[in-house]
């Protein structure tokens, strides 16, 4: 227990943690609210979490052998771990760890066409039944836009796809590109709201059969189309583009950081001189890293938020103008806390889809993502 021990006395600043030892000890870590107890049933564990803190915590609550005791449960301590999260990257062993994940990400990123189809399945073609657990009625799977504070979900993913189609400044008869089309919900609401042709593209499988099934369902056929592709693969002429309007939502995470000068380049010849794009993912606010390990092993394979300095760098070499940056960071919170009571509602029916321990992966996804958002750890 003696390096990690050491480890959590520096960490723990903000807070109180105490951790009960595989023999039944207690030991306790900083001072103040919120206290939140910790228990560790194996001895191996006090040297995974020295080392890798960020990949061996989430592995170990998945498994259960970490668990928390009282009323303060993984929220807290996941409130409790962003608020002091600076502490941790200031130690000697996590800045050798941080470095080396960075000098390897862009092997980790590295994301041709077959690749980028194998790590979109992964998450994306689980069961539909799952996203349907936790997701509004028109299954958006992105940052909602809470006008108010109490809003509902549907509300909110309805107010977020209106600002979108006020930014896209759309014209009767345009053609509209949807690169990362989900399940289809925000090319409905472009083809229903404004008089376009959406054409949007994917690489899930499940995704394209159902945003297909759901555009003939509404008789939207004729002027929403989608494709399963990769983006790299649209023709960029002929009856496919160029387009007068691009809009990507929650799929740049996606694209590695290897590829930007790819990504930003097909974009540009795929847009009309006077064309328009509006791009929308996650970012973060700390430098260029390599993100949650965690996150990348299990959730999101080959997924990195990138800085805006990553972006920009490489949309100016692109010679593309970018008019317009907004940051809806608390917004995103609010999401996942409104898909996290929703999982949990629904946690029976997804451990039937699945088991218990998907179920304790997924609730400390939707968590942590929570928590990063809130205290902008990322």
């Amino acid at each position: 227990m003696f390096p990690l021990s050491q480890l959590l006395k520096r960490f723990v600043k903000n807070g109180t943690l105490d951790v009960i030892d595989a023999k039944g000890k207690t030991h306790r870590y900083g001072s103040g609210a919120p206290i939140v107890t910790m228990r560790l049933t194996e001895k191996r564990l006090y040297r995974k979490l020295f080392f890798n803190p960020e990949l061996c915590l989430g592995e170990a609550y998945v498994d259960g052998t970490l668990s928390f005791e009282g009323e303060a449960g993984l929220t807290d301590f996941m409130g409790l771990f962003g608020s002091n999260r600076k502490q941790l990257a200031r130690h000697p062993v996590q800045r050798v760890m941080r470095r080396s994940w960075k000098a390897f990400r862009r092997l980790q990123q590295h994301n041709p066409i077959r690749r980028a189809r194998k790590n979109v399945a992964h998450h994306y073609d689980l069961d539909r039944e799952l996203f349907q657990l936790f997701l509004d009625e028109e299954m958006e799977y992105s940052c909602a836009y809470f006008e108010t504070p109490d809003a509902t979900l549907e509300e909110a993913q309805l107010a977020k796809k209106r600002h979108i189609a006020a930014k896209l400044c759309l014209k009767p008869g345009q053609r509209v590109l949807d690169i990362g089309c989900g399940w289809g919900g925000m090319a409905f609401y472009l083809a229903e709201h404004e008089d376009v042709k959406v054409h949007g593209v994917t690489l899930s499988e499940e995704q394209h059969a159902l945003a297909t099934q759901r555009a003939a369902e509404r008789g939207l056929s004729d002027r929403v189309t989608f494709a399963l592709m990769d983006y790299r693969d649209i023709e960029e002429g002929g009856a496919q583009g160029p387009f007068d309007r691009i809009v990507s939502v929650g799929m740049f995470e996606h694209v590695g950081v290897g590829h930007y000068q790819e990504f930003f380049a097909k974009l540009g010849r795929l847009l009309h001189e006077d064309g328009l794009a509006l791009l929308h993912s996650i970012g973060k606010r700390s430098p260029p890293s390599a993100g949650s390990p965690w996150l990348r092993k299990y959730i999101f394979p080959g997924g990195y938020s990138p800085a805006l300095s990553e972006v920009f760098d490489v949309t100016q070499r692109q010679q593309l103008w970018v008019t317009d940056v907004e940051v809806l960071r608390l917004h995103y919170a609010l999401t996942l806390r409104e898909w996290q009571k929703r999982f949990q509602a629904n946690r029976a029916q997804a451990a039937a889809l699945y088991d218990e321990r998907f179920c304790r992966m997924w609730e400390f996804y939707l968590t942590c993502a929570e928590m990063v958002f809130r205290h902008g750890s990322g």
